[in-house]
């Protein structure tokens, strides 16, 4: 049943987008552009090469839109997930992520929260227990973003094609960030699932889309997205797909790297207010973090 379901939400979102780019030139369908430029040059790469604007050269079709873009993509990954993940503010952030999961995991909770969902088990229902998973799932919210690129590039909306790279380049890093972890550390799920465990691929994607919704647009829409995302993370702890320390992880992993992409690497804040480390050596060593703000 799940596979079935995933496939057709593919599927169609595949016709959609594919549908989408048709669009492009009203005068040749995709298909027709797509089979000429198959032994061509790439029009978009020479333009850059020559310093010149690529649409004063010619409209660049989708296919060659993309394919200039992806090119980008492995180097967005290292370059910018290296710069976000070891900024100060984000790096303090992570490691109290890290720190809270292990407390989690070696004080028990994890054990008894996972007891506490099994017993209830909110998510009943197939269809919403499995939706929930694939909506909330990397694979649909990359595919959600190429989408949304597609539109934009066939629309002409350059403002929309670049916040929608935005997305998928927030998307990419998140997601090469959680497989590494993920291949590192090698844990269990509470359902016995071997090596899928921390941490919580689906909440740190789709706290990426919220966090990246939230920078773009504001509370009016990255209120009802972190809502939507606190409910695919809830939902992952109440399947037993993973602990409430997979799930933290995520959060704040998608938090950051969402709000960084998408603002332009601008300093971490929680609702407001920075994070500032301390270290207080009166009689006995605290080490900690502050919620700082100028009023």
């Amino acid at each position: 049943m799940k596979s079935t379901f995933a496939l057709v939400v593919t599927c169609s979102i595949l016709f959609i987008t594919l549908q989408c780019a048709a669009n492009v030139d009203a005068n040749q369908t995709f298909f027709e552009r797509l089979g000429e430029d198959s032994g061509a040059d790439h029009r978009g790469i020479v333009a850059k090469m020559n310093g010149e604007n690529a649409s004063s050269v010619e409209d660049i079709n989708l296919t060659d839109s993309l394919y200039d873009d992806l090119w980008t993509v492995p180097d967005t990954v290292i370059t910018d997930g290296r710069s976000i993940l070891t900024q100060k503010e984000n790096f303090t952030a992570l490691m109290l992520a890290i720190g809270g999961s292990i407390a989690l995991r070696q004080s028990g909770a994890d054990g008894r929260m996972a007891e506490d969902f099994e017993r209830k088990q909110t998510f009943r229902d197939k269809w919403s227990d499995e939706g929930l998973a694939i909506v909330g799932g990397p694979g649909f919210h990359f595919a959600s973003a190429g989408l949304w690129y597609a539109v934009a590039h066939g629309r002409g909306d350059e403002f929309n094609k670049a916040r929608s790279w935005k997305l998928i380049e927030a998307l990419s890093i998140t997601g090469t960030t959680i497989l590494s972890l993920k291949l590192i550390v090698r844990d269990d799920c509470p359902n016995g699932k071997k090596g899928d465990g921390w941490p919580s691929g689906h909440t740190a994607s789709s706290f990426t889309v919220a966090a990246v919704m939230d920078e773009y647009y504001g509370p009016a829409i990255g209120i009802p997205a972190y809502i939507g995302a606190g409910v695919v993370g809830y939902r992952m702890m109440d399947s037993g797909d993973h602990w409430a320390s997979d799930v933290l992880f995520g959060m704040v992993l998608g938090h950051i790297v969402g709000h960084q992409v998408a603002g332009e690497h601008k300093k971490f804040e929680l609702a407001g207010f920075k994070l500032v480390p301390y270290l207080d050596s009166y009689q006995q060593a605290n080490l900690g973090v502050s919620l700082v703000k100028k009023f």
